[in-house]
C-alpha cells in the first residue's frame, strides 16, 4: 500500500491530494472499527454482561441474565422452544431467527400476566432474559460458541445470535413496562387513510427521562385500541375527534402502555416497529392481566405445577418422603391449592416440562400419591423462577424420575384429573430423542 501511495503521488499532478486523503480514510476506518472492537470487549466485561451458565437443579440469579429484545417467530409450545429475530445493530429483516429454550422453571408473561409459549402471538416483540445451557449435551436447541453475541452476521449485524438462548424469563411489551414501572408517552400522530406513524418515546412513569429516545412506530386500521371497558379501532377515535381524519396532531405526551410486534415497512426502512395493542387507561391493562391470568390458571390445573426436587428420604417397600421446590412465576390462588394435610399427586417430568407416562396410562396413574407433610414460605426475596414455597411430600410408593435435582409435576388433590394431548408426555424415561423433538415421522402415511 505504501508503495502504491509514492507512486500515485509522484506520477499525477495533484494525486498527492488523493493519495492523502485516501490514506486518511483508510486511518480513519482503522481507528473507528478499533474503538467499536473495545467498546463491544468492554460491554463483554462489564457486569452482569459475561456469559454465565447455570448450575442444573439451581435457579441462577437475574443479574448475570443476558438481555435482549426480538420478534417470535416460532414456537414449538409442547417443549417449550420456539425461535426468536433478535434485534441488533443490523438491519432486521436479515437476522435469521435464532432458537431458544425456556429453562424448566423459565417464565413467560403475556399482558402483564402468566403465560404459555401458546398464548403469545408470532410477530411479538418479546424481551428477554438468558443464559447459556446449563447442560449443553441435554439442550433442545443448537448450542452456540459461548461468545457467539459478539459475533458479526453479515447484514443482520453483531449480537443477532447470542449464545445465551436459554430463557429464564421471557415478557411481552406491556408486561416488560409494568414490572419496570415504564410507559410509553405519546408525542405526534401522522395518519392518512387510517393508518399511519406515531412519535412516541418509552420512559419512567413517576419521573421525565431526559435520556430516553424518541421512536417512529406504525400503526393501521388493525391495531386494537383499548379504554376502560371498551374495544376501539383507529376510525372510532376519528370519529371522536381524538386523532385527525389526515395529517399530523399533538397528543402532548399522552401515557399509555403498547403492544409491539413488527412487520415489513415501505419506504427502506430497515428496522421500524408496529403497534398492535394501545392501553389507554389502567382499567383497560388491568383487564387483559385479568383474563391472560384466567386463561393460564386453567391451563395449569390441566398440567400440574413443576418443581425441583430438592432431597429424597427413602424409607422400607418403596417409600419415600420428597421435599420439592415449586417454580415461580404463577397466580398466588394456584399456590395456595398446596395446603399441608391435604392429598397430591407427584410425578416425574422432563426438563421441557413434559410428563413421563407409562405406555399409554396417563400421568395420573402413574403418579406417587400421598399427603402434604408441609407447605413452607421462604421468608424474604427468592430468586426468579423459584415460587419461594417449599412442600414435603410423603408417599407409600415411590417412582422413577423421581429424583434429587430432577423436575417433577406436582397436582394438589382439588385439581381436576384430566389427560393431556399426546405430544405433551413420553411413554417413559427411555424415550429417544426422536420422540423428545419430534421429527417429520410424527406425520401419517398417506
Amino acid at each position: 500500500m505504501r508503495s502504491w501511495f509514492f507512486r500515485a503521488a509522484i506520477g499525477v499532478p495533484g494525486s498527492w491530494f488523493r493519495a492523502t486523503h485516501m490514506l486518511v480514510l483508510v486511518w480513519a476506518f482503522f481507528v473507528q472499527a478499533t474503538v467499536a472492537e473495545e467498546r463491544l470487549d468492554t460491554k463483554i466485561q462489564e457486569p452482569g454482561t459475561e456469559p454465565f451458565r447455570p448450575i442444573a437443579g439451581k435457579f441462577p440469579p437475574l443479574e448475570k441474565a443476558y438481555a435482549y429484545r426480538g420478534e417470535l417467530t416460532f414456537v414449538d409450545h409442547a417443549n417449550r422452544r420456539g425461535s426468536i429475530r433478535v434485534q441488533s445493530d443490523g438491519k432486521f429483516r436479515f437476522i435469521p431467527p435464532n432458537p431458544f429454550a425456556m429453562l424448566p422453571y423459565g417464565i413467560v408473561r403475556y399482558h402483564g400476566a402468566p403465560a404459555d409459549l401458546r398464548d403469545v402471538p408470532l410477530g411479538t416483540m418479546m424481551h428477554v432474559r438468558a443464559f447459556l445451557p446449563p447442560d449443553p449435551k441435554l439442550s433442545a436447541v443448537p448450542v452456540l460458541p459461548v461468545n457467539n453475541r459478539t459475533r458479526k452476521e453479515g447484514n443482520a449485524g453483531v449480537g443477532s445470535a447470542p449464545a445465551e438462548n436459554h430463557i429464564l424469563l421471557m415478557e411481552d411489551e406491556p408486561s416488560y413496562c409494568l414490572r419496570e414501572g415504564l410507559v410509553w408517552k405519546l408525542k405526534e400522530v401522522e395518519i392518512k387513510n387510517n393508518e399511519g406513524m406515531i412519535t412516541a418515546r418509552r420512559e419512567s412513569r413517576e419521573a421525565e427521562d431526559s435520556q430516553a429516545e424518541e421512536e417512529t412506530l406504525t400503526f393501521d386500521a388493525a391495531t386494537r385500541i383499548w379504554r376502560g371497558r371498551e374495544f376501539l379501532g383507529v376510525q372510532e377515535l376519528i370519529a371522536e375527534g381524538e386523532w385527525p381524519a389526515s395529517g399530523k396532531k399533538s397528543l402532548e405526551d399522552q401515557e399509555v402502555l403498547l403492544g409491539i410486534t413488527w412487520k415489513p415497512t415501505p419506504g427502506g426502512v430497515f428496522t421500524r416497529f408496529h403497534i398492535s395493542d394501545i392501553w389507554m387507561d389502567d382499567a383497560a391493562m388491568q383487564r387483559a392481566a385479568r383474563h391472560q391470568k384466567e386463561t393460564h390458571k386453567s391451563f395449569m390445573r390441566s398440567r400440574w405445577m413443576p418443581a425441583f426436587v430438592d432431597t429424597v428420604e427413602y424409607g422400607e417397600f418403596g417409600s419415600a418422603t420428597v421435599t420439592a421446590t415449586l417454580f415461580g412465576g404463577m397466580d398466588e390462588s394456584l399456590y395456595a391449592d398446596f395446603k399441608k394435610g391435604s392429598r397430591a399427586l407427584m410425578a416425574a417430568s422432563e426438563n421441557t416440562l413434559k410428563h413421563w407416562a407409562g405406555g399409554t396410562a396417563g400421568t395420573a396413574q402413574m403418579a406417587s400419591k400421598g399427603p402434604l407433610l408441609e407447605v413452607t414460605k421462604t421468608d424474604g426475596a427468592v430468586p426468579l423462577g423459584s415460587s419461594g414455597i417449599q412442600i414435603r411430600f410423603e408417599t407409600d410408593l415411590i417412582t422413577e424420575g423421581i429424583r434429587s435435582g430432577r423436575v417433577v409435576r406436582v397436582r394438589p388433590g382439588s385439581w381436576p384429573d384430566l389427560h393431556i394431548p399426546r405430544e405433551e408426555y413420553l411413554r417413559d424415561h427411555k424415550a429417544t430423542h426422536e420422540e423428545r423433538f419430534p421429527t417429520s415421522e410424527i406425520f401419517p402415511k398417506y
